[in-house]
């Protein structure tokens, strides 16, 4: 049997495992390379499995109507997908792509129950993410419902945005995202993205540096986006 080309250990789920307990879960994974734009998954396939990114980094999509796009989120490196799937023997509720070349780690859903129930802290976490992408569409719902293109433009900046070094009240967006990315992750058109970026260029609230786009005033957007809600209250 071939070695594999990486281990399970590079992912945050296992940090706590011993060594031993890692070397067993990367001898019953299946481990294979995938290149940049290649589907992992298909939205309503039948498996069970779990993936976990060990380089790399995946996306989840939906399509709208058969034909436009939908991004529900990245995967990057250290984390995983699939285990809804594990969990409860239902088609897969999204198609996974890899977005740059990506290597897998392919793990049987019997695998993946086992060690959720042997290791406590493995449980633990994965119920907090779970938690946590709840919580994520409760706020996706929320904005969809109470927020115009316009405003859930200025969101998603923020959400893909880290802070800018030093400077407060400035963070960045890196690598800029295209316009048709970011219209697909919060179900809008590429020319509407387009237009309300050049009007934050324009009011000085985005600048734009060689790699990245700069929110040069985080509180500000912050309160553009309250402004509607407070509106509808």
């Amino acid at each position: 049997m071939t070695a594999p080309v990486a281990t399970l250990r590079q992912v945050r789920l296992f940090r706590r495992l011993s060594d031993e307990a890692i070397r067993r879960l990367d001898s019953r994974c299946l481990w294979r390379r995938y290149d940049a734009k290649e589907q992992v998954l298909g939205h309503g396939d039948p498996g069970t499995d779990v993936y976990f990114v060990v380089s790399g980094q995946a996306r989840a999509v939906i399509r709208a109507n058969g034909s436009r796009e939908i991004i529900l989120g990245d995967i990057g490196a250290g984390e995983f997908f699939g285990e809804l799937a594990a969990i409860d023997g239902q088609p897969r509720s999204a198609s996974i792509v890899a977005v740059t070349g990506a290597t897998l780690a392919r793990m049987p859903a019997a695998v993946f129950r086992e060690t959720l129930h042997e290791h406590a802290d493995v449980c633990s976490q994965v119920l907090a993410l779970l938690a946590a992408r709840i919580r994520v569409l409760d706020n996706r719902v929320s904005e969809f419902t109470t927020l115009d293109v316009r405003h859930r433009v200025f969101a998603e900046l923020l959400r893909l945005s880290r802070p800018d070094g030093g400077e407060p009240g400035r963070a960045v967006v890196s690598p800029p995202p295209f316009h048709a990315e970011i219209a697909a992750r919060i179900s809008a058109r590429r020319e509407a993205v387009t237009r309300e970026l050049k009007a934050l260029e324009g009011a000085g609230l985005l600048q734009r540096r060689r790699g990245a786009i700069v929110l040069t005033d985080v509180p500000a957007l912050v309160a553009l986006i309250d402004e509607p809600r407070e509106g509808t209250a």
